[in-house]
């Protein structure tokens, strides 16, 4: 671990972030834990788009029980969503549209392709996701999830369900979903249908107040560089309780927990040997689901496809040296990825993702504990 705690060291001093968590991990239980800056390795950090790799396990669960379709409308649990209409081209105004000619399916939602997400070039569309406050950005949720999903209603889809991809807001959708499906919050059924069973202990929406100081602050960049907080230390909109119904929103976790989660995917979907994720349904999230023709550069940002796919909640890699690991980051500088020799690293940070965070992130992208 010499090499490693030089090179996050090296990052700290030079501003990168504050302070850096990684865990190296494998399939058969192997883990250890760096730390870099002032911080403890039980930190409990807002891990972001991190969350949808959870999610998506928590909806394959409920396909494997029966009790969901990946192929299943949404709008049987989501009316808002029935009848969609689709803008004629990306930048029409929000009044020319033609009605959608396919529902919005569970699989849409899992593979960001159901016509809502970020917008990255100027439009009526862009504008109108910022005026409803709907638009993604490193702060939390602006709006309980009934609030934001009728906010969402009221816009049109950007393409048919389908036959593009955007980023992010399929899976704040599938979360109300599957809070409908199971008739509570997401956060009940998860705790007991993902988090315990997986021993993520400090998992969930919010931190208790009475582990509030386990949570550092956050931090965004100016223009110039300087840092600013976004979130304070021990206080905020991710200590309990929530303000409101968070069911679409993301989750705060620790090195451990998630290191527990990635372990699970690692070992094939499953825990002390028994199965947890079926191999068929975890063959499909770490699966590449998107066709060519939808990897279009204003789908995100420019070069995200080159040697990437999409799974269910994961990105890819689909060429090179380490095709076939698979994983994602959050937007305050946290990543996770898993190899096809069952080995795993997770790094935590709570800086906004930028040209450091991204330069940190391709240092840590040979294989963990080598």
């Amino acid at each position: 671990m010499t090499d490693l705690t030089g090179l996050l060291d090296d990052h700290v001093a030079r501003g990168t972030a504050p302070w850096i968590i990684v865990a190296d991990g494998t399939a058969d239980g192997r883990l250890d834990i760096t730390t870099a800056g002032d911080v403890a390795d039980d930190a409990i950090v807002r891990i972001q788009s991190m969350t949808k790799a959870v999610t998506a396990v928590a909806a394959l669960r409920l396909v494997a029980d029966g009790r969901l379709g990946l192929d299943d409308p949404v709008e049987r649990w989501l009316p808002e969503l029935a009848d969609r209409r689709v803008l004629r081209t990306p930048i029409s105004p929000l009044t020319d549209t033609e009605p959608a000619n396919a529902p919005i399916t569970v699989r849409h939602l899992l593979t960001n392709t159901s016509g809502y997400g970020m917008v990255a070039t100027p439009s009526p569309l862009k504008d109108a996701m910022i005026a409803n406050r709907t638009e993604a950005s490193q702060e939390a949720v602006a709006l309980g999830a009934q609030d934001w999903l009728n906010a969402l209603a009221e816009l049109p889809l950007a393409f048919n369900p389908g036959q593009g991809w955007r980023y992010h807001h399929s899976f704040g959708i599938l979360g109300i979903l599957l809070s409908r499906l199971t008739g509570g919050p997401l956060e009940a059924h998860l705790t007991t249908d993902v988090f315990e069973p997986v021993g993520m202990v400090d998992t969930r929406f919010t931190v208790p107040a009475q582990d509030a100081d386990r949570l550092p602050a956050a931090y965004g960049r100016d223009g110039d560089g300087t840092r600013y907080e976004i979130e304070p230390r021990a206080g905020g909109f991710y200590v309990s309780p929530a303000p409101f119904d968070v069911s679409h929103a993301e989750l705060v976790s620790t090195a451990r927990d998630y290191a527990a989660f990635a372990r699970m995917l690692a070992a094939g979907g499953r825990i002390d040997g028994r199965s947890f994720v079926s191999p068929e349904l975890l063959a499909e999230l770490r699966t590449d689901r998107i066709p060519d023709a939808l990897k279009t550069p204003d789908s995100f940002f420019p070069g995200f496809w080159d040697g990437l796919g999409w799974g269910y909640g994961v990105a890819v890699v689909t060429a090179g040296e380490h095709a076939g690991r698979f994983g994602w980051s959050g937007g305050l500088g946290t990543d996770f990825f898993i190899d096809p020799d069952g080995t795993f690293r997770i790094v935590l940070t709570q800086m906004e993702m930028g040209p450091a965070v991204m330069a940190l992130f391709d240092d840590l992208q040979g294989s963990p504990g080598r």
